[in-house]
């Protein structure tokens, strides 16, 4: 009783106003350290997310870096093992390109996200079977090739150059020299995609090619493909902007080297005169044998004029491409965007096999030339077949000369010593 006297009397003695601006003083510090609270602990992931986008930054131009390098020595031949294992390490760091409008690419967006503060989980998340199912693409735009990273130091591409014909015209010599070229990178192998194996889809026909790195051309050479009606309609799917080269000889020298590649393999099979007529007697020609018919370039060309204008085609002339392998070279490097790297110094003209041998300019080693099936002897062919054979293919290489806007003087070797030579 005494106590709630006591509190009474202490009440009515303090001014209510003293007492609401206490509790509010109160009310005001503690909503105050509520939010520093708060505040603090939605800072911290910020500066988190700070620290890892720099660390990314970093990483990125630590490979890029890497990559330059590399590029310089790989032009020299060889690799260092520290460089391999570091642009290693800075690879598992690339995002990795995703295909637009799938959905199973959003789920890999999200999987890849989630483990970018782990290396590790980013790696495997980059070998994930998800990955490993994405739908073939059968188009590119002009100005953007669809790639695939690789651990191979650089980038899967689809082609941007290739070496479309002709068979028997000099389309290996001109692509090992080619080769020779630091910013060249091709498939040794004739892919032989768009005329065979088009329906293995465009991942694998990229997964064909080198790995490249930035500045570099990835090629590839197939001379069939020249010959194949439905090639252009395919390369030109794939990219509309593509180079394309075409390596073409006096059609009755590659119908002969044609016959003698085949000859080679099968001995049995009739002589080149009885397989080059119908009927030799009236002077028939068979256009229907691909000996032959391959020479007909004014009627592939056609074809391929009909996807790709003259500015995306560059020919090289097989015959000069032995006899001057340098002049040649320069033009397919002007063509491609490339500097003149390969010149004369890289050549050497080999008497025994007739046509001119690789070498390292800094290198005193043997010249390497092309395998034995180049430059074979060709048969005895007589006289009369030839001759007949230059008139049947006349109107069709002055059409071919009017068409390309290059004068290929085939018809200035009739009646030259020209074919003992070759014979």
């Amino acid at each position: 009783m005494a106590f709630w006297s006591s509190t009474s009397v202490f009440t009515s003695k303090v001014p209510r106003k003293i007492l609401f601006m206490f509790t509010l003083s109160l009310s005001v510090t503690y909503l105050f350290y509520s939010l520093m609270s708060c505040y603090n602990s939605l800072q911290f992931p910020l500066q988190e997310n700070y620290v890892y986008q720099g660390r990314l930054v970093t990483e990125e131009a630590t490979f890029v870096t890497l990559r330059e390098k590399l590029y310089s020595t790989s032009s020299q031949g060889y690799l260092d093992e520290e460089l391999i294992e570091a642009t290693a390490a800075a690879e598992q760091t690339v995002a990795i390109s995703t295909v637009k409008d799938n959905v199973e690419t959003e789920q890999r967006t999200l999987d890849w996200v989630r483990t970018q503060a782990s290396p590790t989980k980013a790696a495997a998340a980059y070998h994930s079977p998800a990955l490993e199912r994405e739908p073939p693409e059968f188009s590119t735009t002009d100005n953007e090739l669809r790639v695939n990273c690789t651990s191979d130091y650089g980038e899967k591409k689809l082609p941007q150059a290739i070496i479309i014909g002709v068979k028997k015209g000099g389309t290996r010599a001109l692509l090992e020299a080619l080769r020779v070229h630091p910013d060249v990178r091709a498939v040794g192998n004739e892919p032989h995609f768009f005329d065979r194996n088009y329906e293995k889809g465009l991942d694998w026909y990229r997964d064909l090619m080198p790995s490249t790195l930035e500045g570099q051309i990835t090629m590839e050479k197939t001379p069939s493909y020249f010959v194949t009606s439905h090639a252009p309609k395919r390369i030109h799917t794939m990219a509309r902007d593509i180079k394309l080269i075409i390596v073409v000889r006096n059609p009755v020298t590659r119908a002969i080297s044609d016959y003698t590649q085949t000859l080679s393999k099968k001995p049995e099979i009739p002589t080149f005169e009885v397989l080059a007529f119908k009927n030799r007697t009236l002077g028939l020609i068979d256009a229907s044998w691909s000996a032959l018919r391959i020479g007909i370039y004014a009627l592939h060309l056609e074809t391929w004029m009909q996807y790709f204008p003259l500015s995306q085609m560059h020919f090289v002339s097989g015959e000069r491409l032995i006899i001057d392998p340098s002049g040649e070279m320069a033009k397919v490097q002007d063509f491609l965007g490339l500097k003149r790297i390969v010149t004369d110094k890289h050549f050497y003209f080999n008497k025994t096999k007739g046509f001119p041998c690789l070498k390292k300019p800094e290198d005193s080693s043997t010249p390497r030339c092309l395998g034995k099936s180049k430059g074979r002897t060709h048969p005895k062919i007589d006289p009369d077949v030839i001759r007949r054979l230059h008139k049947f293919y006349k109107p069709f290489n002055m059409m071919f000369y009017q068409m390309t806007g290059q004068n290929f003087e085939w018809e200035l070797e009739v009646g030259s010593d020209f074919w003992s030579s070759q014979n």
